[in-house]
């Protein structure tokens, strides 16, 4: 096999021409087949290969930077810097992570995991070489998707300014998760089909170079003036216009053309962009025809392409489309909006029904919540779903365009809590605390499906601005026998007796039913509370269960900082309540990748840590 041959980076540097063609198919092969196994983002990585390949072979790592977007698609890299290993826990807790980590290798230039962010990081690489005299390259790896996203705009804005080489690699595969929208993406369309105007240029330049002395000098001049021929075939010449040179297009999976292109990049004296197109999923048919399913997957039959083991149950996510949809049907004034995530955030089927009123906006959170805003003051009810580490991007905006003017905007913050293989740049462990420290903010979460539903229908018809907190995966169909009606700012008390009163937010509902019983078990008595709203706490019920019980215990998948607990104890304190609190969630730190079950374990999210650390609380109380 080729791929045995890859032991460490620069190692393809060693290969022949004829054995370049070989390792792609291998690692292509190789991608698959462990996917299959572990999990993880296919599509993406099997259109970067011949890239990846070629920038290796162009240039010399560690010492030249290359900067991926996003990072999803960086499993070839990691093939070619020798961790071909690591892949057997591609994305398990303690094993290689699915995206760059500098921790991991000097390879990785940076940490990534959002989109838009490569051509800033570059930039700071190249002011840093600057500074410091050094000579090596820099690279950011864009895919188009992320060109939708404005941090993108204002890293170009500068580039415009350098007057030393940086590489900026588009890679344009008309996919980010969902198909692309908007103007860039019709742009790019446009210089996707100007190979009419790549081939006269060729020839044109070729002709003019042939003139005695004074070819070269018309050539350069032309490729300098704003007025040259490109501006004659290609509208607008983004890119040229300013003052980034454009090379391209080219085509992304011819390893030899790529490597010439490069090369020609690294000679120019300021910012440069080479546009590749790449197919996504290339080589996979089942991933080639259905990209969007094969962003982010689970293990998978390789024949069919199938789910290996497909949840029969609805998620929390299936719950709000639906219930979405229905409402959308006898309400005109809701519209949906989400970036680029139709799929992901169960909008796709709010969009089939009602195209009119869906509006995917691109990779851009920061756009899609002032236009929520929008809409809302023009007397829309907008839905924006978003993912809970995607909408901390729009944090601002939350605050200065929704939150102060109290507009009626429903944030559906999916795949909030763990969420697990992703890691750090995915938890959505810090939404409870940035979102009820807004003035004007109200945030909820749902026990189970039935509560999930409730939630929606009361979101939906909110007055002021109100975001609804739920996880990922399969709905709990627990706690069926508890539904009374949702009622502004107040819990839902499950079980009341004495003693102890366990409080939990949302999905911890199970978790926290196995505290109560386990404690039941003990011989303590135990009263259980549904948080319902985490913003505003019922200090009513706080009073009340304080008359009866010594110790409160909440639980929560977020941060402690600032977090549903953090908001319990201050209230305690502050009405001078004879109770103690013990508050249960994730420490002051950041969770890597690993099944959200092991993870919950390592931070001591479990029912036995729980339970242990409630009674050492309880016994010492008591002895005093």
């Amino acid at each position: 096999m080729v791929l045995e041959k890859i032991q460490k980076e620069n190692d393809i540097k060693n290969l022949p021409p004829e054995e370049l063609k070989i390792l792609a198919e291998e690692i292509r092969k190789f991608l698959i087949e462990k996917i299959s196994v572990t999990g993880g983002h296919l599509a993406s990585n099997l259109g970067v290969v011949e890239l990846t390949m070629a920038l290796h072979l162009t240039f010399d790592l560690p010492e030249d930077k290359l900067i991926w977007d996003v990072g999803h698609q960086a499993y070839t890299h990691k093939l070619l810097t020798g961790r071909k290993a690591g892949f057997d826990d591609l994305r398990k807790y303690g094993g290689m992570s699915g995206f760059p980590k500098r921790k991991e290798s000097d390879c990785d230039a940076f940490d990534t995991g959002h989109s838009s962010t490569s051509i800033s990081a570059g930039l700071g690489y190249v002011a840093a070489r600057e500074l410091t005299g050094g000579q090596h390259s820099v690279v950011s790896i864009i895919g188009d998707g992320s060109l939708t996203g404005g941090m993108a705009y204002e890293a170009l804005n500068n580039a415009s300014r350098l007057k030393s080489n940086f590489i900026i690699i588009l890679n344009d595969n008309n996919m980010s998760i969902s198909e692309n929208v908007g103007g860039m993406s019709r742009y790019l369309n446009g210089l996707r089909t100007a190979q009419a105007y790549t081939d006269f240029k060729k020839g044109v330049e070729g002709t003019l170079k042939k003139i005695p002395v004074k070819g070269e000098r018309i050539v350069h001049q032309m490729r300098k003036t704003k007025s040259g021929i490109k501006q004659l075939f290609v509208p607008g010449m983004f890119f040229e216009d300013m003052g980034i040179t454009y090379l391209g297009p080219v085509d992304g999976h011819d390893i030899r053309k790529l490597v010439r292109i490069l090369n020609e990049a690294k000679r120019v004296d300021h910012a440069v962009l080479v546009h590749v197109l790449t197919k996504k999923g290339k080589g996979y048919s089942p991933a080639e025809e259905n990209p969007s399913r094969f962003h982010g997957t689970g293990p998978f039959d390789i024949a069919t392409g199938e789910p290996k083991s497909p949840s029969k149950k609805d998620s929390y996510t299936d719950v709000f489309s639906k219930v979405l949809t229905d409402i959308g049907k006898k309400d005109e004034k809701v519209v949906a909006i989400t970036a680029a995530m139709a799929d992901g955030t169960g909008l796709s089927r709010f969009a089939r029904h009602f195209p009119q009123r869906f509006f995917d906006v691109g990779i851009a959170e920061e756009h899609a919540m002032t236009f929520a805003a929008g809409l809302a003051a023009g007397g829309m009810k907008p839905v924006f779903a978003v993912y809970s580490s995607f909408l901390q991007r729009a944090y601002d905006q939350t605050i200065h365009d929704v939150c102060l003017q109290n507009l009626p905007v429903f944030l559906a913050v999916d795949r909030a809590g763990l969420v697990g293989s992703d890691g750090e740049t995915h938890q959505g462990v810090f939404d409870l605390s940035y979102l009820s420290m807004i003035p004007n903010m109200t945030v909820m979460s749902p026990k189970n499906r039935w509560e999930m539903a409730d939630m929606v229908r009361f979101a939906v018809d909110f007055q002021y601005p109100i975001a609804l907190r739920y996880p990922r995966g399969d709905a709990y169909e627990g706690m069926r026998q508890f539904r009374s009606p949702i009622e502004y700012g107040k819990c839902e008390i499950l079980y009341e007796e004495e003693d102890i009163a366990v409080f939990f937010v949302g999905h911890m509902a199970e978790l926290a039913d196995s505290v109560r019983l386990a404690l039941k078990d003990a011989g303590y008595s135990c009263s259980l509370v549904n948080a319902r709203f985490v913003k505003p706490i019922d200090t009513q019920a706080l009073e009340e269960l304080a008359e009866d019980h010594s110790l409160f215990v909440t639980i929560e998948e977020n941060v402690l900082t600032g977090g549903y607990g953090s908001q319990i104890l201050d209230y305690v304190s502050r009405a001078k309540l004879n109770v103690k609190v013990r508050n249960i969630g994730i420490s002051d730190d950041y969770v890597e990748h690993g099944n959200v079950e092991v993870l919950r374990h390592e931070v001591g999210l479990d029912r036995d840590d729980i339970v242990k650390q409630v009674l050492a609380d309880y016994l010492t109380m008591r002895d005093e």
